[in-house]
C-alpha cells in the first residue's frame, strides 16, 4: 500500500476534478501490474494496473488506495475490470466519499467472492484526496491559506519590501504547492505591489505542463492591462463586486474572464465565489494574500487548511504588514486553533501545517 499511496501522489495537480488513486497489483510476492490516475477521460488506476498485470492479474491481489468505482462515469466501473481480470482479494486505503460510490464498490466486489480489507494507510491515502472530498460531497472547493513570515510575524517591511523572506526550499515548496491545486487566489493589492506571475514552476524555472487558475479578487476592477500575468500559460479569473466602468472597459477590451460577485459592504461575496468555482469543477484553492483577503476568509470561516512558513529572520517595525488582517477574535478563548497539526523543517525555514476544524 505504501507503493500505491507513492504513485497516487504523482498524479496530484493533473487528475483534478477525480481523485488522485495509486493501485498495485501483486502475485506470488511480486508486483505486476501498477497505475495511477490519468487525466479526466483516461483509465483510473485500478485499470491501467490491469492493463499492465494482463492475464497475470487472475488470482492476484489489488492493493488500492481508494475504493474502486462502481459506476460509469467517463470511464467504464473499474469494479467491473477488477471481476472479469479475476483478482481474488482487495486491499483498499480508505472507502470513496463520492455518494455514488461510498461503500458500494466494495460491497460489490465483495458479492462476486473478492475478499476485501479496508483500512490499510487510512490517513495518509485521506489526505491525498482531502480536496476531493470536500468538493463531492458539498461542491465547494477545498481552501489553504499559505503565507510565509518572518520569526516576529511580518509579511514585507514597512516599505513593502517581501522579496526574499524565505530562502529558497520554501519558495520551491511553494510552487510545488501551486502545481498541485486547482486554483491559485489573490487580492488586488498583491498584483498591484508585487506585479507576480502566479505561475507554477519547477526548482530549475521550467513551468509546470498544468497551470492552476488565477483568480484575482479585484472589488473595483483595478488590474492593470499590462500586468504580468496577463502575459503568463494558462487562465485567469478577475472577480470583481462594483467595478468602475473605465476599469471593465479596460478588461473587456483584452478578453479578461470577470464574474461579478458582489457584496452588500461593496466587497467580493466570497462565500457565494466558492460556490461559484466549485461550479467551474474547481476542487482546491491556494490562496497567498494578503493580509486584507486573508482576513475575509478566516472571518468568515472559509479557510480548511493552513500552510505556513516561518523564517528564521526579524523585521521589525509597527507598520510591517502581517499575513492575517480582517476583524479578527475578540477573546482568546474565540481563537482559531489548528488540528493535526505538522511542523516540519523546509531549508532553512520552518513549515508549520494544520487544518481548521469546527
Amino acid at each position: 500500500m505504501d507503493r500505491a499511496i507513492s504513485l497516487a501522489s504523482s498524479s496530484l495537480g493533473s487528475v483534478s476534478p477525480n481523485p488522485a488513486v495509486g493501485a498495485v497489483i501483486v502475485k506470488n510476492g511480486k508486483i505486476i501490474g501498477e497505475g495511477w490516475t490519468q487525466p479526466p477521460g483516461q483509465a483510473h488506476a485500478e485499470v491501467q494496473a490491469l492493463r499492465q498485470a494482463a492475464g497475470d492479474a487472475r488470482g492476484a491481489i489489488l492493493y488500492s488506495t481508494l475504493e474502486p468505482c462502481p459506476h460509469f462515469g467517463r470511464t467504464p466501473p473499474c469494479t467491473q475490470a477488477i471481476i472479469e481480470a479475476g483478482i481474488s482479494e482487495l486491499h483498499t486505503a480508505i472507502h470513496d466519499p463520492n455518494p455514488l460510490v461510498n461503500g458500494k464498490g466494495v460491497s460489490l466486489l465483495n458479492q462476486a467472492g473478492i475478499l476485501t480489507h479496508v483500512g490499510e494507510c487510512e490517513k495518509e491515502a485521506s489526505q491525498l484526496i482531502e480536496a476531493y472530498s470536500k468538493f463531492i460531497t458539498t461542491a465547494i472547493p477545498f481552501v489553504i491559506a499559505k503565507f510565509a513570515t518572518s520569526l516576529d510575524g511580518k509579511i514585507a517591511t514597512h516599505t513593502g519590501a517581501s522579496k526574499w523572506i524565505t530562502g529558497a526550499d520554501a519558495r520551491a515548496y511553494s510552487h510545488q504547492l501551486r502545481a498541485e491545486n486547482d486554483a491559485i487566489m489573490v487580492g488586488i493589492n498583491t498584483v498591484v505591489a508585487d506585479d507576480p506571475k502566479l505561475t507554477a514552476r519547477e526548482m530549475n524555472g521550467k513551468l509546470y505542463e498544468r497551470q492552476p487558475l488565477r483568480v484575482i479578487i479585484d472589488s473595483k476592477g483595478r488590474v492593470h492591462p499590462s500586468a504580468r500575468l496577463w502575459s503568463q500559460p494558462g487562465q485567469t479569473l478577475i472577480v470583481v463586486s462594483n467595478p468602475d466602468e473605465s476599469n471593465t472597459q479596460k478588461l473587456n477590451q483584452i478578453g479578461a474572464d470577470v464574474e461579478q460577485i458582489p457584496h452588500d459592504d461593496g466587497t467580493v461575496d466570497l462565500s457565494e465565489l466558492l460556490k461559484v468555482l466549485g461550479r467551474r469543477k474547481i476542487t482546491s484553492i491556494l490562496v497567498e494574500g494578503g493580509g486584507i483577503l486573508l482576513g475575509s476568509l478566516f472571518d468568515q470561516g472559509l479557510v480548511d487548511k493552513v500552510v505556513a512558513f516561518i523564517a528564521p529572520v526579524i523585521i521589525g517595525g509597527k507598520a510591517a504588514p502581517s499575513p492575517v488582517a480582517g476583524t479578527g477574535v475578540a477573546t482568546m478563548d474565540s481563537v482559531k486553533t489548528l488540528s493535526r497539526v505538522t511542523i516540519t523543517p523546509v531549508g532553512q525555514d520552518v513549515a508549520i501545517i494544520g487544518y481548521c476544524e469546527a
